[in-house]
């Protein structure tokens, strides 16, 4: 047995959350296991879904490696299966491989560095599938930390694109480690991108590493300058990581603009034209606004990585693996606004500032830091 520390995310009935590093015994791996001595691990949106949505973080209790907060209790009452039933939480980070067990891919990571998959990587130490990581051979911990969330969702978009037959897509809060990625790979693979961002230096940032179109959603002829870009672009399939409020709405309303305007007779139901949003995160909790304003041919939907991954063959899968190693110093290099150790990242101070998820402003936590 290895025993180290590891974050834990409690809820229970009467909507308390705990956030508590635990003493936990991580046996020994076996079959193509392997036991990762975590060294870097990014707080992405996904992750914090367990740790702050609906807290009240102003007003929570906070000690040393634990913090004890209320949760709303329509939003408490929406995890009701996770009641009373511990979570780890952290999606992926990168370590070095301290122990395997007998399978073959798991003998052939011992003593490497890698990424990985383990869903606790806020912990000293993670159990993961072989399968699901991913040698670094000299790349540090830092540069490997981010591999896999960003990067696959990134490639499966323009991936997701390409089998439905699109040559063009619009990212909302593109200016994001996300978005960036995104950018570069639609330009290695001549795929049109209409960015929508809400500041002008986030226009002047993505414009810089080559992007064609930006819009501002701050500005006042945001919804103009957006039909402008679908036009040159023929962008009639986006990505929504806000899912809240009218983005997508206005993304649709947009798209049947520019669709309408080439229509030489009126129709009662709009245009021919099929237009698609799909809604990959929830940076607004509020409800989705969608408004009669764009016809019958749309489609609102949902994406989600691991459907999308599940949805790849082998051979697929392993060519999107090999292309995000290739590029973890390019193509899919990650920033970090600050550095935590476990117990820091459950500071009052530190947690009230990457919660907000503000574009450009991930956290690392480095577990043995």
């Amino acid at each position: 047995m290895t025993t180290g520390r590891q974050l834990v995310s409690t809820l229970t009935s009467d909507g308390t959350l705990t956030l508590a590093l635990e003493t936990k015994e991580f046996p020994a791996p076996t079959g193509n296991q392997v036991l990762v001595q975590m060294e870097a691990a990014p707080i992405n949106p996904s992750d914090l879904f367990l740790m702050t949505t609906g807290a009240d973080l102003g007003n929570a209790e906070y000690s040393a490696g634990k913090i004890v907060a209320k949760v709303h209790p329509q939003v408490a009452a929406g995890q009701a299966a996770r009641h009373g039933k511990p979570q780890t939480v952290g999606n992926e980070g990168a370590g070095t491989v301290i122990a395997a067990g007998d399978g073959e891919m798991a003998q052939a990571l011992m003593g490497q560095r890698v990424s990985c998959v383990p869903g606790n990587a806020f912990s000293e130490y993670a159990i993961a599938d072989a399968m699901m990581c991913l040698p670094l051979g000299d790349h540090t911990a830092e540069e490997g930390a981010s591999s896999f969330v960003n990067p696959l969702t990134a490639l499966g978009f323009v991936e997701t694109a390409k089998r439905e037959g699109h040559d063009a897509i619009i990212h909302a809060a593109a200016a994001s480690n996300l978005g960036r990625m995104l950018n570069r790979i639609c330009q290695e693979d001549e795929i049109a991108l209409v960015n929508i961002v809400r500041k002008q230096e986030q226009v002047e940032l993505l414009k810089g590493i080559g992007a064609s179109h930006v819009v501002n959603s701050s500005d006042g002829d945001f919804e103009k300058d957006l039909a402008s870009a679908i036009s040159d672009s023929g962008a009639y399939l986006g990505f929504d990581p806000i899912g809240g409020g009218a983005t997508t709405d206005t993304c649709l309303r947009a798209m049947e603009r520019v669709a309408a305007s080439q229509m030489t007779e009126y129709s009662r139901y709009g245009s021919n034209q099929a237009k698609k949003m799909y809604i990959y995160g929830r940076l607004d909790l509020s409800p989705t606004i969608l408004t009669p304003s764009y016809g019958f041919g749309w489609t609102v939907s949902g994406w989600l990585l691991m459907p999308f991954l599940e949805s790849c063959d082998l051979p697929t899968m392993m060519a999107l693996r090999q292309r995000v190693a290739n590029g973890l110093k390019t193509t899919f290099a990650s920033s970090y606004k600050e550095r935590v150790g476990l117990e820091e990242m459950l500071t009052k101070d530190a947690i009230m500032d990457y919660s907000q998820m503000k574009t450009g402003e991930k956290y690392l936590v480095t577990p043995h830091g």
